[in-house]
């Protein structure tokens, strides 16, 4: 059976510390203002540490340069092109034709790697980036796993190609859209985003012969959210998806907490490699378990199985999980009083579980004794006050240094 990539999202090199801990083979992450994800925490230099990291422990890095550039970018885009050159990054994802053409000029020792906003949609796609030097292509996620599979069937034996599996669905196709751009004046293929299709619109009737007089119509007092997705997951699918032999299974997520990325990562992970080492016994059902406690928003498989599927759209703007949230993140394990970086609020009796790197099930504990941080004092409580507090805990196993704790609501 080959073994299939599991590459996990970083916005900045602590999340790309936390993917790796929790089993990613690999991470994309962006640079500082030429990626599709520029309000992500990744600045040039951890970018140069997360390769440096990365490579240190047999893993890969491949770094996003995949807006779509005017010509005055492209002087910068030359001068980024050389430096991923002498960092040597596991693969340069991109999607614009005229910035592909800079990277095999400057950046001819790393590999190029199409992105999904090239709307790769077919064999022929992928033979024409391949013949234009593509070492891998990023499939569009509105393909269905017939397609997937005829792909794989007849695509050029060396190109390799990678699959959305999980996370935020795009309301326009391939994430080509300009609604942030006419809504807030931030082109999300420029890499500034603002979601705006997330936000929720109050819809209002008009009567023709009746100019002017606006009648509201509203699925809650909030409005409705007619342009946001469901996020997908495909964990139903894992089967389908390594059988087929692609190459890589990608989480989205760059700007999603550590506490997100530990959670479904890890659950992919376990899931992966149970697969793999056990197919007969595959039960996608514990995984999904797992999975609602983590998600914000109701889950779909998308195309993937249904060309027809209309169960894809998020209209009651959810954006939330309602029984769990980040609790903290281990610093530093003793056996008595742990320290914890506190991510929510944390009381005497609060129910926490820990998600323990390549094991599905967390350790489920209710917390008996806090201290101060700086005092030592016992204390019943304690909320977030500043970036980083502290807080000492007892905890039920040992642990090591940035595991996460999630807290149930």
């Amino acid at each position: 059976m080959k073994k299939i990539e599991l590459l996990a999202p970083a916005g900045s090199f602590e999340k790309a510390k936390i993917a790796f801990l929790y089993g990613a083979d690999a991470v994309y992450c962006g640079t500082s203002s030429l990626s599709l994800r520029t309000r992500a925490d990744m600045q040039d230099d951890d970018l140069e540490k997360t390769i440096k990291y990365a490579h240190s422990i047999g893993k890969r890095v491949h770094v996003t340069l995949n807006i779509f550039a005017w010509d005055e970018k492209y002087e910068e885009i030359i001068e980024m092109a050389k430096r991923l050159n002498e960092l040597k990054p596991d693969g340069i994802i991109a999607a614009d034709g005229g910035v592909i053409e800079i990277l095999k000029k400057y950046a001819p020792d790393v590999d190029i790697h199409i992105s999904t906003q090239a709307n790769i949609v077919s064999l022929r796609d992928c033979e024409f980036w391949y013949h234009n030097g593509a070492k891998r292509v990023i499939l569009a996620r509105e393909l269905n796993k017939e397609q997937i599979k005829y792909i794989m069937e007849n695509k050029p034996k060396d190109l390799e190609v990678e699959m959305f599996g999980h996370g935020a669905i795009c309301f326009a196709f391939s994430g080509r859209c300009f609604l942030s751009d006419f809504m807030a004046c931030r082109s999300a293929n420029l890499g500034d985003c603002a979601q705006s299709c997330r936000w929720s619109y109050n819809l209002y009737a008009e009567e023709a012969n009746n100019p002017g007089n606006l009648m509201p119509i509203e699925l809650s007092e909030y409005g409705t959210s007619i342009f946001s997705s469901k996020d997908l997951c495909l964990i139903k699918e894992i089967p389908e998806i390594i059988d087929m032999g692609l190459d890589s299974l990608k989480i989205e997520g760059r700007l999603k907490t550590e506490y997100y990325l530990a959670s479904v990562i890890n659950v992919y992970r376990t899931a992966i490699d149970d697969y793999t080492n056990n197919p007969e016994k595959y039960d996608y059902k514990k995984y999904l378990n797992e999975l609602e406690k983590v998600k914000t928003r109701s889950l779909t498989t998308f195309y993937f199985n249904d060309r027809n599927n209309k169960d894809i759209q998020e209209y009651s703007g959810r954006q939330y999980n309602d029984l769990y949230e980040f609790g903290a993140k281990v610093e530093e394990y003793k056996e008595e009083k742990s320290i914890v970086e506190i991510k929510n609020k944390l009381k005497l009796g609060d129910e926490l579980e820990i998600i323990i790197p390549n094991k599905l099930e967390p350790v489920i504990f209710k917390i008996e004794k806090l201290w101060d941080y700086d005092t030592d004092e016992e204390i019943t409580e304690i909320s977030p006050g500043v970036k980083g507090q502290k807080v000492k805990i007892e905890l039920p196993i040992k642990c090591e240094k940035n595991w996460i704790i999630r807290r149930k609501k």
